[in-house]
């Protein structure tokens, strides 16, 4: 089952759960707009090079709508609108103005210089800038991009309609960027999994956790979460993995990687393990923090976990849920759990139409309690109607999208 798949049959059985009917259905499953460009650059060496760009626009049912926009190889049209969909019902868990979007270029940033990704940048940006804005449609960093790159979509956009900085959030602090940001979705993580714990009357002291990915997100979590107390045993990524009985010094791992080009591999203050390992270390959280996919069924069958937080966007196949909900192993999904970026990023946009900058206290306080306060909205779903948490996420979400469709009314 595709990506796509899993997220369109999440929403089917939240409309099953909710009684909406076909048509309601049809109105939220299919996205408002796609659009494909072909993205040609001349590269370094005088050579042309060409790439296929995608922006698809899901639902604006509640507000503009928002979405990342990724750089890598595997970026398609039916990846980027399973993702697109995802941002709809992630915005709608925390309940934050907007509708879902997603873009993506097929391209490898490794290979290309810092001026080739600027021209690639730009050239996607002006391809699509009739169809976002800081009322339509706002980009945010997602795989492979960041704040350079969302300075350079500010830019070109800015060429054409004047200086617009709310048209994408997640920019350098010194171009109207928002404290905060680069960790939010990290951050976010940590809340989520510290009021898993709360609710079951324990704190994370000791709590051992795993995380299958060391990019900006899982660097982040691991951070936060061993500030709360918790042992970060085992971290891994596409170099391997490491291991350490203790808990790792995170600090010093994530400076290790910062020096030896984004990899784990090679940290000579804990044991070397295999990238699998890491789906087979004992632990009390598992935290997918990579691409998606990875939580196969044989996978889901070997984890040794109390519970599952999805940081990554769909790392769980339908095969791979369906074993951790028949092992009875909590998995909490990841249109809740990694909202955290999107809802800092919606404090840049508040900052930017209001052209008044928040300090890291306001913004940390107020990702905490939407975060939290999206986790007991969850929570009390998977208790008065039995659901799963993933169940329960998607139709607090479906809910809330179907409830604003319905009132704006079909035209």
């Amino acid at each position: 089952m595709s990506q796509l798949e899993m997220v369109n049959a999440n929403i089917r059985q939240a409309a099953k759960v909710l009684e909406l009917g076909p048509r309601v259905e049809k109105l939220i499953l299919n996205p408002n707009r796609e659009m494909k460009v072909e993205v040609a650059i001349e590269l370094d060496n005088g050579e042309i090079a060409t790439f296929n760009g995608y922006r698809v626009q899901h639902n604006d049912a509640r507000g503009p709508m928002k979405g990342g926009l990724r750089y890598h190889p595997t970026v398609d049209a039916e990846d980027v609108t399973a993702l697109a969909s995802l941002m709809t019902w992630k915005t709608a868990v925390v309940d934050i103005p907007y509708g879902g979007a997603k873009g993506g270029i097929n391209c490898d940033p490794a290979t290309l210089s810092l001026r080739e990704l600027e021209r690639v940048t730009r050239k996607f940006t002006a391809h699509i800038r009739e169809i976002i804005g800081p009322n339509v449609d706002i980009p945010a960093p997602d795989v492979n991009t960041n704040a350079q790159v969302m300075a350079w979509v500010m830019d070109e956009y800015s060429r054409f309609y004047g200086f617009s900085p709310a048209v994408v959030t997640g920019k350098p602090l010194d171009l109207h960027g928002s404290v905060g940001r680069e960790e939010a979705t990290g951050r976010g993580v940590a809340f989520i999994t510290e009021s898993f714990f709360a609710e079951t009357g324990r704190t994370l002291q000791g709590a051992r956790v795993v995380i299958q990915g060391f990019g900006n997100v899982g660097s982040f979590a691991a951070l936060f979460l061993q500030r709360a107390g918790a042992n970060i045993i085992a971290v891994s990524d596409v170099s391997g993995g490491v291991s350490r009985a203790d808990g790792l010094p995170i600090p010093a791992l994530i400076e290790h990687v910062r020096k030896n080009k984004g990899m784990v591999q090679g940290f000579r203050e804990a044991e070397a393990i295999t990238g699998d390992a890491i789906f087979t270390t004992p632990c009390d959280v598992f935290i997918p923090a990579a691409l998606g996919g990875v939580l196969t069924k044989e996978r889901a069958e070997a984890l040794r976990a109390e519970v599952v937080i999805e940081a990554a966007n769909a790392p769980t196949t339908a095969e791979g849920d369906d074993v951790l909900q028949r092992r009875g192993i909590p998995t909490l999904p990841d249109i809740l759990v990694n909202a955290g970026g999107v809802t800092v990023s919606y404090f840049e946009w508040v900052q930017n139409v209001q052209q008044f900058r928040w300090d890291g206290e306001r913004v940390d306080s107020e990702l905490r309690a939407l975060m939290t306060k999206a986790y007991r909205d969850v929570s009390q779903l998977v208790k008065s109607r039995r659901l799963s948490w993933r169940a329960a996420a998607y139709v607090l979400a479906l809910e809330r999208v179907a409830k604003a469709t319905l009132m704006r009314g079909v035209q």
